[in-house]
């Protein structure tokens, strides 16, 4: 693979697609339901996807497209290269605000993610990298993160973590919270990524988070020395759900070690 002719394929699809979407607020939004009243999916949503995987399949036919709405092809191995595309990261930001919702997208050869994008599509903002290469904020390199203490970081969470929940000891958790120097919650897994790694954010969890949620970040976050895992401290997998941490490399092991605590499960 042409990893720099392919680079430029991907920004510039990412920003037309970007720009569709913005358009897409001059009519009608047609709302949906998933798995929960708090799970949406738009027409945009189906759209953007669907011209994702057009243009990909356009550029070249072996390529594969793994993505949120399931409107690509079955993707069980990832073998050869595969695009994980979540074409509106923060539905509900989408529709109730019209801002803070991302495009995020990986590109994967044999397993091993080589492109990674974040693109606010409001803001017109781009976290990207190249594998081994680098990592950029529009056009700008991205610097290694600096090392800090947990009492100076700034964490994304969700405020579930601080109440009685099946996942994690919200007890430790609510001890977390008094400790750092503040947290955040923004409603798109990818822009707290792209945040924590552009150091606007020292850490951010979830409790469960899919492929296309993460793929693009991780590979950003790999240039930037942010370590991404599961709470478990496990890698992240591309093909299922994961719980997932994305921290400073300074404090990861402190949230794993003291504060985040998974609790059994039946």
């Amino acid at each position: 693979m042409d990893i720099q002719a392919v680079d430029q394929f991907a920004q510039q699809l990412i920003k037309e697609a970007a720009r569709r979407i913005r358009e897409s607020f001059s009519y009608d939004l047609h709302v949906e339901t998933k798995s929960s009243d708090s799970d949406l999916v738009t027409n945009v949503d189906r759209e953007t996807e669907l011209f994702f995987i057009e243009q990909i399949k356009t550029f070249d036919a072996t390529h594969r497209i793994l993505a949120e709405e399931g409107m690509g092809e079955q993707v069980t191995d990832l073998t050869g290269v595969v695009w994980v595309i979540d074409p509106i990261d923060g539905t509900m930001n989408f529709v109730k605000q019209h801002r803070h919702f991302m495009i995020s997208v990986g590109v994967l050869v044999d397993g091993v993610g080589k492109l990674g994008y974040i693109f606010d599509v409001m803001r017109e903002d781009l976290f990207h990298a190249i594998a081994g290469v680098g990592a950029w904020y529009n056009g700008t390199p991205l610097r290694k993160l600096e090392n800090l203490t947990i009492e100076q970081s700034v964490i994304g969470i969700n405020a579930r973590w601080v109440t009685e929940n099946k996942y994690v000891d919200y007890e430790q958790v609510s001890k977390l919270v008094r400790t750092v120097r503040g947290t955040r919650s923004y409603g798109s897994a990818a822009m707290e990524i792209a945040f924590v790694v552009s150091g606007k954010l020292d850490a951010y969890m979830s409790m469960r988070l899919a492929p296309w949620d993460i793929a693009g970040g991780v590979i950003i976050a790999n240039e930037v020395g942010a370590v991404t895992s599961t709470l478990a401290g496990e890698p992240v997998q591309f093909l299922q759900s994961n719980t997932f941490i994305i921290a400073n490399p300074s404090i990861h092991p402190i949230l794993l070690d003291q504060y985040i605590h998974l609790l059994p499960r039946d």
